[in-house]
Parts: C-alpha cells; structure tokens; sequence
C-alpha cells in the first residue's frame, strides 16, 4: 500500500495549465515512439470479474465500460458495492480474475513505469509531507517524470502560489487536497483518476475544487470521478455509472441516468390560498393552463422532477442494497 501511495503522487495530467499557457507546447511532447497510437476510448472494459479469497460473492461480477478520451466520467455506488476495486484495477495495482481491460492502450495488469507516467491519482488519502512546502514536494515529485510541467506553473494552476513556502502541515484541509492535486497533473498524464476529492472541504473550497477539474476537463484530460456527493457527480461528470453489489446497474449522463428524464414531474402551486399539486409529464403544458387561468403569473408555482440522488437511491435500493429507511419510496410516485 505504501507503494501504491507513493506512485499516485507521481503521475500527473496532461494539459494541467491554462490554455493560454499551453499554447506553445505541443500536445504530444512527452510521448515516446513506443507507446501505442492514440485510440477513440480511454478505457475499454469487458467482462470484468474479480472475488476475493474467503468470500461467498464477486466483488467485481461482470462489468463492462468505455470511457471516451476527454471525458469525466463518474462511478457511483455504496461502500462495499465494489467501485474502488474497478478503479484499482485500471490503475493497475489490483489484479483482475477474469475480463478484458484497456487503458490508454496499454492492459494496466502488465504495464510498466512508461504507462504509469501517462495517468495521475488522486487518493483520498495521501503521504504525509507535513514538514516540507508545496514548492518543495512538487519540485521534488517533478523530477519523476520524464518532461513534467513547470512546477512552478502547477502551484499557479492549484491556487498555492501564495502558499508555496508555508509547510504542508499548515495549510487547511482543501489547500491541502490541492497540493495532492498539483502532485496529481505535475507529470502531464492524459488520465486523472479522482478518489473522493472533496471530503472533508467547506462549501467554498468545494466550488473551487470543481472549477479546477473543469478547467483541466476542458483542456482534454480524461477524469474518472468517484464520489459520494451526488451534487459533486451532476456538476461535474459528462457520463456516470451507478455500481451495486459489483454490477453496473445504470450507465448514462446526469440528465438521463435511471431513465430520470422521462420521470413524471411535480407541479405545485396556490391555489386561492390553497396548496396545490400534481403529477405529469407534460409539465410545460400544464404550467400554460394555469397561467392562462390566473391570467399571468402563477402563484406559489414549482416544477421539480426526481433529483439525480432520488434516482441513485431508487437504483440501488432495486438491486437489493441493503439500507435502514427507503427514501427511494417517494420517487416511485413519479414512474
């Protein structure tokens, strides 16, 4: 595990600055001629299976997945429901029982020290370095990397410039988590691999944490997000998956996931002082009717359809998840 600590600090990703600050480099600077042509899809996965020995179920049971280059791509799912096992085995530090697996190219059980340089990891726990400053750890982490970024230019991206000199130990806990960061994208990998980001920051420090990874997803690096904050999947994530009991049980974008857009929606409204509400699918014509009936604007008026946590709750609640209540029970009046 130390060893897998260490290297995740080690890769990073490719295009970490601003655009403007990229514009003279060249997008494939730190390829080498032996590494493969680029393909359409970042991962490719078929039939992934993985058990572990002295238990009665597969903690992976027949996944397949295709993330695309460019994409953020978020994996969803209880504990236990074997999300993080996905993960380590595309980031090639779990060995798979059975199924196809590519990343960037290159099947992660057998790569070596060539591949890794060309993906980032973010833990949700990393090394301490408590007695050295952010300048200090990125200079040194840049230097495992055959053409890293100017790590000067990483302090600037991750907003530590001001904090360059202050010891790792002091800074708050979402400085911190942007030093892991830094550490993350010093290398330029083209894949960034996401552990739980944000646990732990303030509203604030959340906010500014996704606007970094959109800044890096809109330079073309490829991002695979797990997280537990649905607010922090919807925001962020082009495509999501949702794992259960080491199934995929729904794949698609926020908008769609679960079938969440075809979902009755909710109107409320007042009316003559009374509460008002219904179910539809044909909101919009509804709210038309009322207004037409209140001859402009309608009282009291909300439209809400199911929000992506309702649908993921009603999702891993159908796979047999086990939970105390059923939050998922009021969404199944919107079907």
């Amino acid at each position: 595990m130390v060893h897998r600590t260490m290297l995740a600090v080690w890769p990073a990703v490719k295009h970490a600055c601003p655009m403007s600050e990229l514009a003279s480099e060249s997008s494939t600077s730190h390829r080498s001629a032996a590494e493969p042509s680029p393909q359409r899809d970042a991962i490719t996965v078929r039939d992934l299976r993985k058990q572990y020995p002295g238990t009665d179920r597969p903690a992976v049971d027949g996944i397949d997945l295709d993330i695309a280059r460019g994409e953020v791509f978020s994996l969803l799912g209880p504990n236990g429901a074997g999300k993080t096992t996905v993960v380590e085995i595309l980031e090639g530090y779990r060995h798979r029982d059975a199924g196809e697996v590519t990343v960037l190219g290159v099947d992660p059980g057998k790569a070596g020290l060539p591949w890794r340089s060309r993906i980032g990891i973010v833990l949700q726990n990393t090394a301490d370095q408590g007695e050295l400053t952010p300048a200090e750890v990125v200079h040194h982490f840049a230097g495992y990397y055959p053409d890293p970024r100017d790590p000067d230019e990483v302090l600037h991206v991750v907003g530590l410039w001001d904090k360059r000199r202050t010891l790792a130990r002091k800074l708050s806990g979402g400085q911190r988590r942007r030093l892991d960061v830094a550490l993350g994208i010093v290398g330029r990998p083209e894949l960034l691999f996401l552990d739980e980001p944000t646990t732990g920051f303030d509203p604030q420090a959340r906010r500014d944490f996704w606007e970094l990874i959109r800044a890096l997803a809109a330079e073309g690096t490829t991002i695979v997000l797990t997280t537990h904050y649905l607010d922090e999947a919807e925001a962020l994530a082009d495509r999501l998956a949702v794992i259960a009991n080491g199934r995929i049980v729904a794949e698609g974008t926020p908008a769609t996931l679960g079938g969440r857009d075809s979902y009755r929606a909710t109107v409320r409204w007042q009316e003559a002082g009374i509460a008002r509400e219904e179910h539809t699918f044909t909101p919009t014509a509804l709210v038309a009717e009322l207004a037409a009936q209140c001859g402009g604007e309608v009282p009291g008026l909300v439209v809400a359809r199911p929000s992506l946590e309702d649908v993921y709750l009603e999702l891993i609640a159908a796979d047999g998840t086990d939970r105390t209540d059923d939050p998922a029970a009021p969404l199944r009046s919107f079907r």
